[in-house]
């Protein structure tokens, strides 16, 4: 399941975050891409060893935990560390496929999904969208500043070269708590059928019901 999560950063935080970007060192992207990703990675990243670097990384990372359909859609167990990415003029990052695993011995974690937070104003820069192959075809995503889609890691995906101006983004991986896409699916459908029929005012049995499948389901696919 790919998905939208609007205003992950409000306006205010983006501000903090691009000015913080601002004074920090990107060298190149290739440095964290997998053995085949490296061949066709040509970005910048910011300097993760960088204590500033790690201070907006984990502002990022609250901002996407506290987004109300990030929890139930990802069901998250674990987050990888968030990079900061800058694509210039002529940069890209060609077909790819996320590794599996990503981290080193306790720290190694299963990569469910991904996640791209675009943190430059769309209007400022030309291509840099995010190209996801499906079986309708390409699908190009670029998205206001603010914005980050939620998409599955193992979907091959790449950056279109910019033309013109900067494409600023943080990025990320999750290890979810549910394995298989379908079933997390299944858990997102049924709560959000029970957050709309909360607001309508759904009777209480019928939520507690709703919660009860919801909680067992989990009990049922989570490890």
């Amino acid at each position: 399941m790919t998905l939208l999560l609007q205003s992950v950063l409000e306006s205010a935080d983006l501000a903090s975050v691009r000015e913080g970007l601002a004074d920090l060192a990107f060298g190149p992207g290739k440095r964290t891409a997998g053995a085949t990703a490296r061949a066709v990675k040509d970005n910048l990243q910011a300097d993760g060893a960088d204590p500033r670097t790690q201070a907006l990384e984990r502002f990022v990372v609250e901002a996407l935990r506290r987004h109300p359909l990030f929890e139930i859609a990802a069901r998250p167990a674990r987050l990888t560390r968030v990079m900061f990415s800058k694509y210039e003029r002529g940069m890209t990052y060609g077909a790819h496929t996320d590794d599996a695993l990503m981290g080193a011995g306790d720290d190694k974690l299963r990569t469910d999904l991904a996640f791209t937070i675009f943190l430059a104003d769309a209007a400022t820069y030309d291509g840099g969208a995010l190209v996801m192959e499906s079986p309708l075809g390409a699908q190009e995503v670029k998205l206001e500043a603010g914005d980050a889609i939620l998409y599955p890691a193992g979907s091959i995906h790449h950056v279109a070269p910019v033309t013109r101006g900067v494409r600023l983004a943080a990025v990320g991986w999750v290890e979810s708590y549910v394995a298989d896409a379908a079933r997390r699916e299944i858990l997102f459908d049924l709560s959000i059928a029970r957050a709309r029929l909360a607001e309508t005012g759904g009777a209480r049995e019928e939520l507690l019901r709703l919660d009860k499948s919801i909680s067992n389901l989990l009990r049922m696919w989570a490890r």
